[in-house]
């Protein structure tokens, strides 16, 4: 018992971060909370961790406003990095099982959130559309095209290319070579697509090209990728990079490979954010801000209700942060990296950056403000690369290079 003139000797740090939360407003609260739990996480600390979770657990729902919806993300991360999920786990839920297991519910779950991710956000469409624009003037004149599209997933991207192609007089001729992981998802698009350019009356072939989850791109190039003396080549690398970047050197050798094929033109759409950074708290704090913006913009963009919103958030991005804050080494695939270094990159391995036309810049524009009227999206122009933010944190980068 204490005496008269003793002081109450103070709590520890952690009690006393569990006591003084409830003052602060919620969306310092919450980040206070992740912030310190990665930090305790950072340093095998599990036990106080767990004392963090469930204190965030009780503050989080996938159902509250964006505050609350991003610290259930994490939260749900953050447990799973503690129980050691980033092991094989991660095969199933990062497309490292696209193998001979098939088209699993999951992929279904997954592939439909991609398709909400593209009806209700202007994140796919941006850059797909800035990319497409680069890629119709690069080829414009030209009449046998070749499109190298790495991680086609259901091209949802070329519709409104080949609708320009088939404008055009004389038509040119389209061939696109698509990559995935999955046999029976690359013949359904190839077959979609097909149909479609039937309808325009355009002359079109597709080619499925199977490339797993940390398999070499290189050796698959050589081996089943042919360009006819008569094709322009154009290559889409939109998302995809940056799954190559567990090795670096790796990487440049692809892009060398890529450069000696001749394209016309390298269309590059990746996150404008540093989720590769090798020290976990520095990468956490990456994903907290970049994906805080993501929330937000749902939030002001979609209603409190919308299904769409909560099957991007909960499975997509969802995917996306538990990849970034629990896995780890070879199992870790979202390493985004930021422009800068991208540019570096890609000039390392002999390519120029190409100038968006004032058409492209136009086009970007009006995209936002007629489908996404929200003045918190931002487009911003730098070193020949566009890039889309929400308020002031950027997102998404998309640059052409030759």
């Amino acid at each position: 018992m204490l005496g008269d003139d003793e002081e109450e000797p103070p709590p520890p740090a952690q009690l006393q971060l569990q006591l003084h939360v409830e003052p602060a407003p919620p969306l310092a609260q919450m980040r206070q909370l992740l912030v310190s739990c990665a930090e305790v996480v950072g340093r095998s600390d599990f036990a106080a961790a767990q004392r963090l979770l469930s204190v965030l657990s009780s503050n989080c729902s996938p159902c509250g406003d964006s505050t609350e919806r991003l610290g259930h993300q994490f939260t749900r991360a953050l447990k799973l990095r503690c129980s050691g999920g980033f092991g094989g786990f991660w095969i199933s839920v990062n497309g490292g099982g696209s193998t001979s297991r098939g088209f699993s519910d999951e992929d279904a779950v997954v592939q439909s959130s991609y398709l909400s991710l593209n009806q209700v956000t202007p994140f796919v469409r941006f850059c797909q559309l800035t990319a497409n624009q680069a890629i119709l003037e690069a080829i414009d004149g030209h009449q046998s095209i070749h499109i190298l599209d790495f991680d086609i997933m259901h091209g949802v991207q070329w519709p409104p290319l080949m609708q320009a192609l088939a404008d055009r007089y004389p038509t040119p001729t389209l061939r696109i070579t698509g990559s995935g992981g999955e046999l029976e998802i690359l013949r359904r698009t190839g077959d979609r697509l097909a149909k479609f350019a039937h309808s325009l009356g355009l002359r079109f072939q597709f080619h499925p090209l199977i490339l797993l989850a940390g398999e070499d791109p290189v050796s698959v190039i050589a081996s089943s990728v042919v360009i006819l003396p008569e094709e322009t080549l154009a290559v889409n690398c939109n998302h995809y990079l940056h799954r190559l970047l567990t090795d670096r050197d790796h990487l440049h050798l692809f892009l060398r490979r890529i450069k000696s094929m001749s394209p016309i033109i390298v269309a590059v759409a990746e996150r404008e954010a540093n989720h590769n950074h090798p020290i976990f708290q520095h990468r956490f704090m990456e994903a907290l801000n970049h994906y805080a913006a993501v929330f937000d913009s749902l939030e002001a963009t979609l209603p409190p209700n919308s299904h769409e919103r909560f099957a991007v958030e909960q499975i997509w991005f969802g995917k996306e942060i538990s990849d970034i804050v629990a896995a780890e080494g070879e199992f870790r695939r979202e390493r985004h990296e930021r422009f800068r270094s991208w540019d570096l990159m890609m000039r390392s391995s002999g390519f120029s950056n190409v100038q968006f036309s004032p058409f492209a810049v136009s086009q970007a524009k009006l995209l936002l403000r007629l489908h996404y009227p929200s003045e918190g999206y931002q487009l911003h122009i730098s070193n020949n690369s566009f890039c889309l933010g929400w308020q002031n944190q950027p997102l998404y980068s998309v640059s052409s290079w030759h």
